[in-house]
């Protein structure tokens, strides 16, 4: 059974303070993960994680979403680029400190997206590690874009992307971030409400409703996460998308598929 992970980038950093991980939280998903892999022998697991104060900030300031021309400036793309990659080895080294065989695979080396949307990935790389019971580590990344110059691929974007290729069909797809989605945004509103099921039935009411992010994110909030979950869930025939937070246990039950488990889940039904 094929399960991808993400780690958004609000939960893994402090989105208000420029590249300031939160170590604590890594090493709490890290060992929820290695506790899940020894619970359920058949799982194999894709890990993605979200820039968040890192690869952000540098993306926002150089406009690098927005696209770049080819006699532009582009230092701003390889500082995105270099500030993910910081990241990502803090969340590679503290699932390999776990004990899980994590494999830092960088998108970007391959990568191609034309008016911001993917439309190219070598995967072969990644497969063939998920074949030998490897746990592939990605990373929302800079992309060259054949219409735009640049553009900013989202993690959900790279995990869409492979949910959608036949050999890697997930089963779930649990992203770590808020503790689900709501009827407002609950830091606002004391009133909002958790949704606990999107599904057919509330699907339009719910994407109404959604909202931004909060802090630095060139890749879009709650709202354009749904959207491309909704979308993927009708795409993978029984695939069900759990959104939690990083309350501890949470992660575990989500990865053994305890639908009890407090958050989101977004089915195709």
């Amino acid at each position: 059974m094929i399960v991808f992970i993400k780690f958004g980038g609000s939960v893994i950093t402090d989105k208000q303070q420029q590249e300031r991980a939160d170590i604590d939280t890594i090493r709490q998903l890290a060992e929820e993960l290695r506790q899940a892999l020894d619970a359920a022998r058949d799982l194999c697991v894709i890990v993605g994680h979200g820039s968040g104060s890192f690869g952000h900030v540098y993306a926002q300031r150089y406009g690098i979403h927005r696209g770049l021309a080819p006699d532009d400036d582009w230092m701003g793309f390889a500082l995105t680029s270099g500030a993910a990659l910081r990241l990502n080895r803090i969340v590679v080294d503290e699932l390999l400190a776990a004990g899980i065989p994590a494999l830092a695979l960088q998108p970007s080396t391959t990568l191609l997206a034309r008016g911001g949307r993917l439309v190219h990935w070598e995967t072969g790389s990644l497969e063939r590690a998920l074949e030998r019971r490897m746990v592939p580590v990605i990373h929302g990344d800079v992309a060259f874009d054949d219409v735009q110059g640049s553009a900013i691929i989202s993690t959900e974007q790279l995990l869409a992307h492979l949910a959608t290729l036949p050999t890697l069909r997930p089963a779930r797809i649990v992203l770590v971030g808020e503790a689900g989605v709501y009827t407002a945004d609950p830091r606002i509103n004391p009133q909002a409400e958790r949704i606990a099921r999107i599904d057919r039935r509330n699907i339009a009411n719910v994407l109404a409703g959604a909202g931004g992010s909060h802090g630095v994110d060139v890749t879009g909030g709650m709202r354009s996460k749904v959207e491309l979950m909704w979308q993927l869930v009708q795409t993978v025939p029984g695939l069900q998308v759990y959104l939690i937070g990083p309350k501890p246990g949470s992660l575990k039950r989500a990865l053994l598929g305890d639908d009890t488990v407090e958050g989101t889940v977004i089915v195709g039904g």
